[in-house]
């Protein structure tokens, strides 16, 4: 029997039209992968040179995202294994509450050092998603998939709380599945919510008038913002938003672009930070950024699933 060797064909070896067909399909495989990329990159190149050039605009005057350094980098929260999917601070305890959205649903309370201090399972209340904390004790949560926004007391001891403890506002506002209402936040002065639906489509809604409603003066308005979040972000998705305060800005959060954005309360870009590692101080990318919040002292606090915690101070 006589061995014949395997002969490796080189590509110069190959024929014209093979040829053609590799380079036709290696070009189609690039451009599959720039349409995919393109909106991310974009995002991060815009908003780069949108914040940069009207720095000096906003000094003093805003949080001013670029100078915020990382100072706790992906801690995990021992005790939560998954679903990690939103923050809050507590002003009045000096706190930070948090959702997890699986087996089990639950508010979680945290010490600024990320550890666990109390556990609230929350039975009845579906999908939740987004948190925001109205003061006193008083919270609410939305569920993405209903578009429910959800109202209760916090007890002073952790136990289960029932959804029929809670006073509730049904929304159904463009259902659609999971991609619905994924973030809150709540502007105590105004008395107003600002909430934002993930994506198809991305939407930005403010609700005035609840807390004032919830003690039996109803004067509840809804405005749609969409146009501020179609016309000026050019993030894929939004996964939460902050109303602070201090600044009177938003700041609403990116999970597919990993992005940070800070607006005014008008729509208009103030600054941004990024946390994938190529474009800014992490070590790692963040892995799925789901909810942002500021403590009493500007310190930034960003949750990742699955039960990653981040510490960001202004430098």
């Amino acid at each position: 029997m006589h061995s014949h060797p395997v002969q490796n064909k080189s590509f110069s070896s190959l024929g014209k039209r093979t040829k053609y067909r590799i380079i036709i399909f290696a070009i189609l495989a690039i451009i599959v992968f720039l349409i995919a990329k393109r909106n991310y990159y974009d995002a991060h190149i815009y908003f780069y040179i949108k914040s940069h050039y009207h720095q000096s605009t906003w000094e003093g005057k805003s949080r001013w995202l670029p100078h915020y350094k990382v100072i706790t980098e992906a801690k995990q929260i021992k005790g939560i294994k998954d679903n990690l999917s939103s923050i809050v601070y507590d002003p009045d305890l000096d706190r930070f509450l948090a959702v997890t959205n699986g087996d089990p649903t639950a508010l979680i309370a945290l010490d600024k050092s990320g550890e666990i201090i109390g556990i609230f399972p929350l039975r009845g209340f579906g999908d939740v998603e987004g948190l925001a904390y109205m003061g006193n004790g008083r919270v609410a949560v939305v569920d993405e998939r209903t578009h429910q926004l959800s109202f209760f007391l916090l007890p002073n001891t952790p136990r289960t709380i029932e959804i029929k403890e809670a006073q509730f506002i049904s929304l159904g506002i463009d259902l659609s599945g999971n991609k619905g209402f994924e973030g809150i936040t709540y502007d105590r002065e105004g008395d107003r919510f600002f909430i934002v639906k993930e994506r198809d489509p991305r939407q930005l809604y403010e609700i005035s008038g609840v807390g004032a409603s919830l003690e039996g003066d109803m004067q509840i308005q809804i405005k749609d913002l969409t146009d501020w979040v179609k016309d000026r972000v050019f993030a894929t998705d939004l996964s939460d938003i902050y109303f602070d305060p201090g600044t009177g800005h938003l700041f609403i959060l990116s999970d597919e672009s990993k992005l940070l954005m800070e607006m005014t309360d008008q729509g208009e870009m103030v600054s941004f930070r990024s946390f994938n590692r190529w474009f800014s101080d992490l070590r790692k990318s963040a892995p799925q950024v789901e909810g942002l919040t500021f403590d009493s002292d500007g310190n930034l606090y960003v949750v990742s699933e699955p039960n990653l915690f981040y510490v960001f101070r202004r430098q």
